[in-house]
């Protein structure tokens, strides 16, 4: 038996374990696109498409955008499978609910993309939000997703967008599950990715083939959850899925409720803000906790994987902070503690200072650089620029901790290690005992004087190394 074959099979196997209205059999659509293009547009780069024998076949040529062609039909809730087969330096993907917009830089294609990547870092299946936010869910927590794609060979994809939910599966091993309320309807589009120079002579082809759809009430044919990890996208709110995961708001996007200020009683009675879903520190000309002062939740927390939504301002610095030291936040400066650094790094003269770049976005303050564990061969940060949301996520169980920018993996090291505490020996907490150590503390917002926004702030405690 084939693979296809047995994916199917598979597929076919867990549809039917799922209740539905009727047992007729799944209304497919094939929607492949036929000799002559008819219902479908090309745009974009230069990318030609043509159909040859039943497969759609895009092939990349010199130039810097990429090429997408796009079906004339617009879809709500649909399921569609497909085949994919790249060339191995031919990066590609599936547009779904995809986006053009005159007024939208210039009528780029944007939305969410079912990604091809034959690259090593292996995230096919990851949902990329194309021209908007960029990665919704990578694959980087993933491995058995990673490992199923056959780079320069033909995968299968299941793509389910019903409601505000997007899964995808490759070879039939479950991808990408996101929550989010962007888009609701829009196009379907292949994509042939802009190449290098050094490529464009080879004219690398994607090819795609059987595609199908099911659009009519498609929910009927879901698939059953996985239990792999879901990325919600909800402004301040928790969807389904990280409620089973035990997630909870930090933050309810109204009040200030559950924080307070980190050196007095109360909350601030200036300063900060929480208006219109955005939790906001002011700014007041870049000194540190000059203003209204760091807030600290009312909480203390152990082992915990805590995601933090930021937009800073141009120019701007702030933190996330984590066993955070009461004993040592006196006096004047902010309180001490673990420092996820939130910095423009383009803007702010802090950048530069510190050791090898150990005071940029991303890093443990002072002590460890940011860099791209996740993608070693392309190194750069995924920064949204100021203006613009981006994602922070810290994880710590036991004394291991890691620090995720936009779901990349940026540092990862070990609490009370030598070390660890090596590199304390060269910062500025050298004089302090044990820094850094705390088996338990608050979360930190920052005020360093700059306007930083915060929403989505939310955790959830992991079971303790004794517990397990």
């Amino acid at each position: 038996m084939g693979v296809r074959t047995l994916t199917a099979l598979v597929l076919a196997v867990s549809v039917a374990g799922v209740g539905r209205a009727s047992d007729a059999p799944a209304p497919w659509r094939d929607v492949t696109p036929r000799a002559g293009l008819a219902g479908w547009h090309k745009t974009g780069g230069n990318a030609s498409y043509t159909v040859v024998n039943g497969e759609l076949v895009g092939r990349a040529e010199r130039g810097k955008a990429n090429s997408w062609l796009v079906s004339d039909e617009r879809f709500g809730d649909f399921i569609i499978e497909f085949d994919a087969r790249t060339d191995p330096v031919l990066n590609s993907g599936v547009m779904i609910r995809g986006q053009s917009r005159p007024d939208y830089r210039g009528g780029v294609v944007f939305g969410y993309q079912a990604e091809i990547d034959p690259t090593k870092r292996a995230w096919s299946g990851g949902i990329y939000d194309e021209q908007r936010r960029q990665w919704l869910h990578t694959l980087g927590r993933n491995e058995a997703a990673r490992r199923t794609f056959r780079s320069g060979d033909w995968n299968h994809y299941r793509v389910e967008a019903i409601g505000n939910r997007l899964r995808t599966w490759v070879n039939g091993v479950p991808a990408a599950d996101v929550v989010d309320d962007a888009d609701a309807r829009g196009f379907v589009a292949f994509q042939v990715h802009a190449i290098p120079d050094a490529d464009a002579d080879r004219r690398p082809e994607a090819r795609f083939r059987n595609v199908r759809m099911i659009a009519d009430r498609p929910g009927r044919f879901a698939l059953p959850e996985t239990g792999i990890e879901q990325q919600g996208w909800l402004p301040n709110r928790l969807s389904e899925g990280e409620r089973r995961a035990g997630w909870k708001l930090l933050w309810d996007g109204r009040t200030t409720r559950g924080w307070t200020s980190a050196k007095s009683a109360g909350f601030p009675a200036k300063g900060w803000t929480a208006t219109s879903g955005v939790l906001a520190i002011e700014g007041s000309g870049g000194a540190q906790a000059a203003n209204a002062g760091d807030i600290v939740t009312t909480r203390e927390y152990r082992d915990f994987e805590l995601s933090v939504d930021f937009r800073l301002g141009e120019g701007a610095n702030s933190g996330i902070k984590y066993y955070v030291d009461p004993r040592l936040s006196t006096g004047s400066g902010s309180a001490i503690g673990l420092e996820y650094q939130l910095l423009d790094d383009a803007r702010h003269p802090d950048a530069k200072q510190g050791r090898d770049g150990n005071r940029t976005l991303g890093s443990l303050y002072d002590l460890i650089p940011a860099r791209n564990l996740s993608d070693p061969a392309s190194p750069g940060k995924r920064i949204n620029p100021p203006g613009e949301w981006n994602r922070a996520t810290i994880l710590s169980r036991g004394k291991h901790v890691e620090h995720w920018l936009n779901g990349f993996k940026m540092i990862e090291y070990e609490r009370g290690s030598p070390g660890f505490r090596a590199l304390v020996a060269q910062s500025k907490f050298a004089k302090l005992t044990a820094f850094g150590e705390r088996e338990k503390g608050p979360i930190l917002l920052q005020d360093h004087g700059d306007r930083v926004e915060f929403r989505s702030i939310k955790i959830r405690e992991l079971a303790t190394e004794a517990s397990r």
